[in-house]
């Protein structure tokens, strides 16, 4: 095979990196980039377009990627390497089959039977690599497995094998409010008069602020505030859409985006003004392939088309390669900028030192979604809901035993025990509540006899757990805290970025102790409190909750 020497010395400017180029992979790799700049902070965009090809990353397109972009080989490896949806295949190694159905054993498909549908489609599956995979966010459906690109709902091996032999592995996507009657019902009018109509950044900014609304990615930091802060940095101001929601049991922003994108964008948008954003990127999970086809389409529109008659700054769309770590709003800034997602840090702050260097205003997807519906009605409005002292609405992930699992819109500071009777039609027949995840995975686990705590921020901490995005994942006799909590821990292990010691280490020895029959409390308790004390950021601060919320509150499943 020919290949171009490029050892020593210097080919069209660029200095060589070490290692001969394929002539072929490199007018390969030259073809699918086309026109587009071959800048750093695009080379995970250009690593999908390798693998979106091929179905695999070879040596030879790495070698080729790193020769186009002016990067050592060295450097493209590492990136592709750290995501789990880059397959990448050494020299000599043999390429994985070109379809790979992923079936999802997070916590929610686990208890619907996830490892017997594995089970089963590795056994009878005529054709393609069957992989487990972590939290898909559609927990409501579970179990589900991914064919291609093709989600299946409510799995089993004979709906699988209906979409392998009928090639059906495309994404569908849902029918939604597009563009054209987004505004016909009204939408970018308030846009418009915060840009055209000489509206005020700051009365905005205070609308915010009174309205309380904080981070709906799980941190909850209050919205406003944080619009306060990085409005007073010196520009020029980015900001940083996260959806990137890979925490188990969360799919919110994936129904907000299927449903109604543009109330999104629009409270973006209004963001970017009070602020003073000059350029908006929007990171979205791989796994929402949906999605993606939905914001392209409906982005192109509204640039096409714009609803205002201000020039409206920049809006990049970036595509994660699944890694949870990358919903950590530091990691997904690395992500962005085309490296691996490696948690910073901190200080200094995103609002001072973000994308690029500069001060970076970053946003769950769902806290822009309610921008609009605050400024139009009023914080008044959005403080009018809640229950119990608290103040204001939540978008509850409700999967498990429950009759309608799905999204619910409810008060905040709404129990559990309501949440289930209110919301989701009680529990499956036979099954009685036993316990809960009040936040996903990392935000620990409750019995039932605390069922009546308000779920909102804060409201949890006194319990070892918190709400984070509010993923409330319900279980029931028939399940066990104990092997829910192991589920996680993997979970953890498998997703650590490796980047610290306690983190890397203490998920890896947690799960292993705890796949023995019985615990050693002493020594799981010895990890946890290094992995909380050590940790750089949430991942392996938070994955100790699970295991002490079964220490605490369900010890009879600890004896014998």
């Amino acid at each position: 095979m020919a290949v171009e020497q490029v050892r020593g010395g210097k080919k069209k400017g660029r200095v060589a990196r070490g290692r001969p180029v394929d002539l072929q992979a490199l007018e390969e790799v030259r073809s699918l980039l086309g026109d587009a700049p071959r800048r750093r902070d695009l080379l995970i965009e250009h690593l999908h377009k390798i693998q979106d090809t091929f179905k695999h990353i070879h040596a030879k397109h790495v070698v080729a990627l790193a020769h186009e972009m002016n990067l050592s080989p060295a450097e493209v490896y590492e990136v592709a390497s750290f995501y789990h949806h880059f397959d990448v295949v050494k020299e000599g190694e043999a390429p994985p089959p070109p379809l790979t159905i992923r079936v999802c054993e997070s916590l929610t498909c686990e208890m619907h039977g996830a490892k017997e549908l594995l089970r089963a489609l590795r056994q009878g599956l005529g054709e393609g690599r069957v992989i487990t995979a972590p939290c898909v966010g559609r927990c409501q459906h579970a179990p589900v497995a991914i064919v291609g690109q093709n989600p299946i709902d409510q799995a089993n091996a004979d709906k699988v094998k209906a979409a392998v032999e009928t090639s059906a592995v495309e994404a569908p996507v849902p029918a939604y409010i597009d563009y054209q009657k987004y505004r016909a019902d009204g939408g970018y009018s308030l846009l418009k008069s915060c840009l055209d109509e000489g509206g005020d950044p700051e009365t905005v900014i205070a609308a915010m602020k009174d309205s309380g609304l904080r981070g709906l990615g799980g941190a909850g930091f209050p919205a406003g505030v944080k619009w306060e802060i990085v409005k007073k940095q010196p520009g020029p101001r980015l900001m940083a859409v996260n959806i990137d929601e890979g925490e188990p049991g969360t799919f919110k922003d994936r129904h907000y985006l299927e449903s109604d994108p543009h109330r999104f964008l629009e409270g973006m948008l209004i963001a970017a003004w009070a602020v003073g954003i000059e350029e908006i990127y929007i990171y979205l999970r791989d796994e929402y392939p949906a999605c993606r086809q939905i914001l392209q389409t409906e982005l192109a529109r509204l640039q096409a088309d714009p609803p205002v008659q201000a020039p409206l700054p920049p809006i990049h769309l970036r595509r994660g390669a699944g890694a949870y770590i990358c919903g950590e709003e530091s990691a997904m800034v690395e992500s962005i900028e085309g490296k691996r997602g490696m948690p910073r840090l901190r200080p200094p702050y995103l609002a001072e030192v973000g994308l690029f260097g500069r001060p970076t205003l970053e946003h769950n997807m769902e806290t822009l979604y309610w921008v609009r519906d605050i400024v139009e009605k009023g914080p008044d409005w959005f403080t009018s809901h809640g229950r119990h002292g608290r103040k204001g609405l939540r978008s509850f992930s409700v999967s498990g035993r429950v009759q309608k699992p799905g999204v619910h819109l409810a008060p905040a500071g709404i129990t559990v025990k309501e949440l289930i009777e209110e919301y989701c039609g009680g529990m499956l027949p036979g099954h009685e509540f036993y316990g809960y995840f009040p936040g996903g995975a990392s935000g620990g686990i409750l019995p039932a006899s605390l069922g009546d705590i308000p779920l909102d921020f804060d409201t949890l901490n006194p319990y070892g757990c918190f709400i984070g995005s509010a993923a409330v994942i319900i279980f029931s006799q028939h399940d066990s805290a104990k092997a829910l909590a192991l589920n996680a821990t993997r979970f953890f292990e498998d997703e650590s970025c490796g980047q610290c010691t306690p983190c890397r280490v203490g998920t890896a020895k947690a799960a292993l102790l705890m796949e023995q029959g019985k615990w050693d409390q002493e020594r799981l308790e010895d990890l946890c409190q290094v992995m909380a004390d050590a940790s750089i950021c949430g991942l392996g601060q938070a994955a100790p909750n699970p295991i002490r919320c079964v220490f605490k509150y369900f010890p009879q499943e600890l004896e014998g």
